[in-house]
């Protein structure tokens, strides 16, 4: 039986997610090989990882060929903006990392005969119709809206990575990624968790778009990642929904950001987005059964530790503007 330690190929490596998936993998015993373009990405996330002879990082686009010598037993496919402001700034290359990236990720993992996870999102739902949203359902999305770039690129993602399930045999595996927070975010990346702290740690009023009344459900980076290195160890190839089921409208969580700040600055409110999406809790059912996973992480909890987090950040880190509005 043989002793080599696994590989494993983490895209998106400098990103919020991506790091933490890299630090998760190192823990594991896994040589980790990080890919990222930086485009969004951040090296700092990484610079702790930089020194251990277990972890090598390419400055790479994946839209581009792929290759990686030696073996690879498994691929996180992480590379994508993921927020708003970015995917609004740079459409073409949103739709390019979730079909040629994607294509060129699983083409990887077809020579190696490595198992591959991509990283999906419950924006493959859109403006739900059906609430909580099962991973049966197909979803309310506007392929030509301002936010078509990034839903309609991870719903090709989809339908390829299955497509090479069930033509070539490989072994994939689907997250839906419903709102994650926790340390390495990006204060200006123009979400609703960072805009609000951002928003207080300045002193400025917290930014509220349509009435509030639009739901979101957040879940800590800790437990997702925990909920992603369960569904890779699977034998699922299907969508698994992860996310955290507790709903909370945008209102409540500016007034809990309000609380956890101390901040004396109001709300105010602006006109909603296009296609913004009304209500947004996963139905975690299939997880629930199929990973034994639900979220451990109370809310404040992890507040407190992102808050931390963003304080800790240098001042002028704090009045970085994000590029566009928080949808």
């Amino acid at each position: 039986m043989s002793s080599r330690t696994p590989v494993t190929i983490v895209t998106g490596a400098a990103g919020f997610l991506g790091s933490h998936l890299c630090d998760r993998f190192l823990a594991e015993g896994h040589k980790v090989i990080g890919m990222d373009n930086l485009i969004t990405g951040d090296l700092r996330n990484l610079a702790h990882l930089m020194p251990s002879p277990a972890f090598e990082f390419y400055h790479q686009d994946v839209s581009r060929f792929v290759h990686v010598p030696g073996p690879v037993d498994n691929i996180l496919h992480f590379a994508s903006p993921a927020s708003p402001i970015d995917y609004l700034k740079i459409p073409i290359q949103t739709l390019k990392v979730g079909s040629l990236g994607t294509h060129n990720l699983l083409g990887l993992a077809r020579d190696k005969k490595a198992r591959i996870l991509v990283a999906s999102t419950s924006e493959v739902y859109g403006d739900p119709l059906v609430h909580p949203q099962t991973e049966s359902y197909w979803g309310n999305v506007n392929p030509v809206g301002p936010r078509g770039v990034y839903d309609e690129a991870k719903r090709f993602q989809e339908a390829i990575t299955m497509a090479y399930h069930t033509y070539h045999g490989l072994e994939t595996r689907i997250v839906r990624i419903f709102n994650t927070y926790g340390p390495r975010m990006r204060l200006n990346d123009g979400r609703a968790l960072p805009a609000f702290i951002g928003q207080a740690l300045r002193g400025e009023p917290l930014t509220v778009f349509g009435d509030g009344s639009q739901t979101r459900s957040f879940c800590y980076v800790d437990d997702l990642i925990e909920g992603i290195y369960r569904l890779l160890n699977s034998d699922y190839s299907g969508p698994v929904n992860i996310g955290n089921p507790h709903e909370i409208t945008i209102r409540e969580f500016a007034e809990e950001i309000q609380a956890l700040t101390g901040t004396d600055q109001p709300i105010t409110y602006l006109p909603l987005p296009q296609d913004d999406p009304k209500q947004r809790r996963p139905d975690i059912t299939l997880a629930r059964d199929l990973l034994g996973w639900e979220p451990k992480v109370r809310r404040a909890d992890g507040l407190r530790d992102t808050l931390d987090y963003f304080r800790s950040l240098p001042r002028e880190e704090w009045f970085k503007e994000a590029h566009g509005r928080e949808f």
